[in-house]
Order: structure tokens, then sequence, then C-alpha cells
């Protein structure tokens, strides 16, 4: 005869289940928590403080402001400044971005394209490039003077154009650098999702009598709708932490018209030794992307 189920034995089952798997996680859990759960924590901190380089060397000098800091983000028209720019790259660069990464994916993932493989390798090639020296050499390709672009531009009877030293055109040049910087990235993505759509749906619309573009508008974008949110996220984070391309190429100017949040915070915290507000703009920064992430992912369950 069996013996009766106990529920006491199944409880005490669990519970060494649980502590397997904490055991086996912890190597993991620690650094994280170590390295990112308590810096985040203690700049939170620092946020409510007048942080500065006198009390590096002895913490007694922080004081405790409240929302001074939150309240002087408010009435700083450098930080506003900084938003409008920062808004304006995300606004501009990511949707291009995404289209051109769609559009190259659709592309290689077509039948009449021939040496995939080196295309996805040249079209990555600048993804894995370090972002300084991009930014350098594309610096020189926007020179005034002696400037590729320029040059280039000649030939169509285009005047010189001071790409990065014009308040109008820096902010639209950093974003075309970014865009040839970025989008083999999301290519890649696009071109996992577009190989996992079932082709016996394409064969089913041109049964149907459905051309190239109807076959786009409706089997490709619905399921590519998934990836597609993935890689908005993604390169929303990304082009609000817009920081390398300024710094290198225009620190910030001409007349603060490349200004971004990150720039301003590092300006901030490193330059003026503001740390204290520098953690506040940070944190506001941290709300702007999580704010964007839950929209963009509600859009998404209602589409």
């Amino acid at each position: 005869m069996s013996k009766a189920f106990q529920p006491g034995s199944l409880s005490l089952e669990i519970k060494s289940i649980r502590r397997a798997a904490y055991f086996f996680l912890a190597p993991a859990l620690i650094p994280i928590f170590a390295f990112f759960f308590v810096p985040a924590l203690a700049a939170f901190v620092l946020s409510f403080t007048d942080f500065d380089i006198y009390s590096l060397s002895n913490f007694q000098y922080a004081r405790f402001v409240g929302l001074k800091n939150y309240r002087q983000l408010l009435n700083d028209p450098l930080f506003w400044k900084a938003m409008r720019n920062t808004f304006f790259y995300v606004l501009v660069g990511g949707p291009l971005s995404i289209a051109a990464s769609l559009g190259t994916a659709l592309l290689i993932n077509s039948k009449l394209v021939r040496f995939r493989s080196f295309f996805q390798t040249v079209y990555f090639a600048p993804v894995v490039t370090t972002l300084v020296a991009v930014a350098v050499v594309w610096r020189f390709i926007y020179h005034p003077r002696f400037g590729l672009l320029n040059y280039a531009l000649s030939f169509f009877g285009v005047d010189p154009v001071d790409w990065l030293g014009d308040p109008v055109w820096a902010m639209p040049a950093i974003i075309l650098m970014s865009i040839w910087k970025g989008f083999g990235y999301n290519m890649i993505i696009f071109v996992a999702g577009l190989q996992n759509i079932p082709t016996q749906l394409y064969e089913a619309a041109r049964m149907d009598g459905a051309n190239a573009w109807q076959q786009f508008k409706s089997i490709t974008l619905p399921m590519l709708a998934p990836t597609t949110v993935f890689v908005s996220i993604i390169a929303m984070i990304g082009n609000f932490q817009l920081f390398t391309e300024p710094y290198v190429m225009t620190q910030g100017g001409p007349v603060n018209s490349t200004l971004s949040i990150v720039l301003l915070m590092y300006q901030q915290g490193f330059r003026w030794w503001n740390l204290g507000y520098s953690a506040a703009i940070a944190f506001v920064l941290f709300g702007v992307i999580l704010l964007g992430s839950l929209i963009q992912s509600r859009l998404q369950k209602r589409a």
C-alpha cells in the first residue's frame, strides 16, 4: 500500500528547489546588485544633495537639499535646450534609422540578391567600429573646405556648407552619421524577423492576386510588429543617450545646437563638479526613457 500524500513534503521540496535556484543565480545576481543597483541607489540619493568637488574629500560637506536640484532643472534654459535637441535627435533620427534598417533588410532578404552574407557583414561593420574613431572620420568628411561631402556636392553646383559650424546643419549632420553608424544592428534583427515569416503566407497572397506592396502591407508589416516594437524601444533608449557624437564632433556647439541631455549631465558633473545636479539630470532622463518605453509597449498591445 502506497504512502498517503503529505503536503508538508511537497513544500519542503519546493523550498529546496528555491534554495538551489538562488545558489546557482547568486554568482550573477551579486555582481548585478553590487555594481548596478547599489550605484543607482547612491546616485538617486545624491540627486537630493549639493554634492560637489569639496564633498569628494569630505562627505560632511554634502548637504541634503531636497528637491532643489529638480526645481533648478525646471528653471534652467540650458536644460530645456538640451531636452529639445535630444528629442529632435530621437524623433527624427530614430524613425529614419529604423526605415533604413528595414529597407536594407528587405533588400538582403530578397531572392534577387546574391552574396547575402557579404552584404550583411559590410552593413554591420560600422556597428562594431569604435564610435570615437567614426566620429573623428566623419568630422573630416564634414570639413567645410577639405571635406569629402562638400567636394561631392560641388559637382552639383552646391556651395560649401559648414556642416558642424552652422546651428541649422549641425544636428542633421550628427543624425546622418549616427544612422550610418547604427542601422546595421537593427538590420540584422529585421532580417531575423523576416526569415521567421512563413513563406506560405506570401504564396497564398500571390495566388489571390496580391502585388508586392499589398503583401508588404498585409503580411510583412503585421508579422514584423513585435520585432519593430523591440527595435523601436532599443533605438529610443540608445538615442536618448546621445553623447559621444556631439562630444567628439562639436562639443555641444555651435551655440548649444547639439547639446544633448547626457552631454549636459557630463558637463555639470565632470566639468563643473555639480554632481548632485548632474545626478538629478540623470534621473530625469531615466524617467523620460521609462515613460517612452511604456508608451510604445502600450501602443503595441492595442495594435
